[in-house]
């Protein structure tokens, strides 16, 4: 469907029929507690009415979990077994992979290009990369004393309960779900409330490839009531959750007045990008970094939201990205020929605007963007915006905006630039563009982020593990590592 023109993607979306019941137990399940409309960022039009989850439904969901894990087959499946449920998935997810990306693209803004070729790729890489890991895994046997055994093994935690944002309802929910799934686990979704029928849709996908009832639930809500319940859940084992930092912080106090389930947090982010004047080519630096900060519409934790550029350059680059800026094609996420959709929703679009005038009350220099667009469509589009002459203690510097905002900041040496590339409360991930290794190395080490890209950004695979530092957040997504949250180590000592 990637050679679809807009005209079909527009004729598929009038047919789109969505779920909106919740998925509880292999079944939907209409709830008893009303519903909420979810609107389409692309037109301001309602997309559905989602049912309203509350404690019930969400208990409901996580005794239906309890059930499946405590007495059902699935944490007791050989682990090629699993593995082969979690292949059927993913070539489920590629059957179905144009009507999963016209949804998120519909609920949440994305181009239509990035849904069907990002969004909906990395949603089925991940759930095919655990489906083939399931079975690879080994226990250890440490060497002990002669006369005895010692074995270290990896147990399934139990119930998982995963709240996921909008930015990338399938991506961060597949982060979570595919390994917590692999591991033996049982699973309760809240996915956003802006973006719940991809999630709802990959539940039936899930119970279609032969998950057993219960294995994996999706409850819709708002966060302070669904999310609260299932933070506060004592039959939940583990939380994981990708979102706000202030958020993350109310699941560890859920944690503290409940039952001290362990709580995986994927945070904000502030990322830096520095830019040295030995970049080996400072065109394709600028060029990154444009695509950096408006690819998703800046909708990322990890948007390279602050450019740090040496003062020698940092004219020549700040009107590169200026001039990718103006070129961008913002409009209808069906187009195929749009590079940025619209933000997620008018709530956001205001946060997002509200930045940009302090930005300018600040001080800040505007060199473009800036405003709304397209707004007789009824969408929440915003052009792409550059500030320079950004200070450091400037608003625009240090809180995350998540949105097409990038803030330019000077600097004269390269100590300097750690200390501004490390003076945030965040640590999810840095940029470094430097044609000397020793350097590449040095600052890499230097810079406090869970990822550092060097010559690139947002470059890597499942092989590698992703997450945050300081208010970042703790764990990590992706990887063999992932592992680590949905597992216990138990040690059993035998005396011979």
């Amino acid at each position: 469907m990637l050679d679809a023109t807009h005209e079909e993607w527009l004729r598929r979306a009038k047919s789109l029929d969505p779920p909106g019941a919740h998925h509880i137990d292999g079944a939907d399940e209409p709830g008893g507690g009303g519903a909420f409309a979810v609107v389409s960022p692309r037109d301001g039009q309602v997309l559905a009415q989602v049912a309203d989850g509350g404690a019930a439904e969400v208990d409901a969901a996580v005794a239906a979990a309890r059930r499946a894990f405590d007495a059902g087959p699935w944490p007791r499946l050989a682990p090629v077994e699993r593995g082969r449920v979690l292949l059927r998935l993913a070539d489920l997810l590629e059957e179905r992979r144009a009507e999963l990306a016209l949804t998120v693209s519909l609920e949440m803004g994305k181009p239509i290009t990035d849904a069907y070729d990002i969004e909906l790729r990395a949603a089925i890489t991940t759930f095919r990369w655990y489906g083939q890991l399931a079975d690879k895994l080994t226990d250890e046997s440490p060497h002990s004393a002669p006369d005895a055994l010692a074995l270290v093994t990896r147990e399934p935690t139990g119930v998982v309960g995963a709240v996921v944002p909008w930015n990338f309802p399938l991506t961060l929910a597949s982060w979570k779900i595919a390994p917590a799934l692999a591991a033996g686990c049982t699973v309760v979704l809240k996915p956003s409330e802006n973006s719940p029928l991809s999630a709802l849709l990959l539940g039936r996908l899930a119970t279609e490839a032969g998950l057993p009832p219960g294995v994996l639930n999706v409850v819709n809500g708002y966060g302070p009531v669904a999310g609260r319940a299932l933070g506060l859940h004592p039959d939940v084992d583990v939380l994981a959750f990708t979102g706000s930092t202030a958020v993350g912080r109310h699941f560890l106090h859920y944690a503290a007045d409940s039952n001290l389930k362990r709580v995986w947090l994927e945070l904000g982010g502030k990322s830096p990008n520095i830019v040295l004047p030995d970049a080996p080519d400072l065109e394709r630096a600028a060029a990154t970094a444009a695509w950096g900060i408006f690819f998703n519409q800046g909708e990322m934790c990890t948007a390279p939201s602050r450019l740090l550029v040496h003062s020698s350059v940092a004219e020549r680059v700040t009107e590169a990205v200026i001039r990718r800026a103006r070129e961008l094609r913002v409009g209808d996420p069906l187009d195929p020929a749009t590079e940025m959709g619209a933000l997620v929703g008018e709530a956001h679009l205001g946060r997002v605007l509200d930045h940009i005038g302090t930005g300018r009350d600040e001080g800040a220099r505007l060199r473009t963007g800036g405003e709304r667009v397209n707004a007789e469509s009824g969408g929440t589009y915003l052009a792409p915006t550059v500030f320079d002459r950004v200070e450091p203690g400037m608003r625009l510097a240090r809180e995350e905006i998540f949105g097409p905002v990038l803030s330019v900041l000077a600097f004269d040496d390269l100590d300097e630039a750690v200390r501004l590339a490390n003076a945030t409360e965040y640590g999810l991930a840095a940029g470094l563009w430097t044609s000397d290794l020793s350097t590449a190395h040095r600052v890499s080490r230097a810079l406090k982020a869970g990822t550092v890209w060097v010559n690139c950004y947002e470059e890597g695979d499942l092989t590698v593990p992703f997450g945050g530092m300081k208010q970042s957040g703790n764990g990590r997504d992706k990887s063999v590592h992932a592992l680590e949250k949905y597992t216990e180590l138990k040690t059993t000592w035998i005396q011979l």
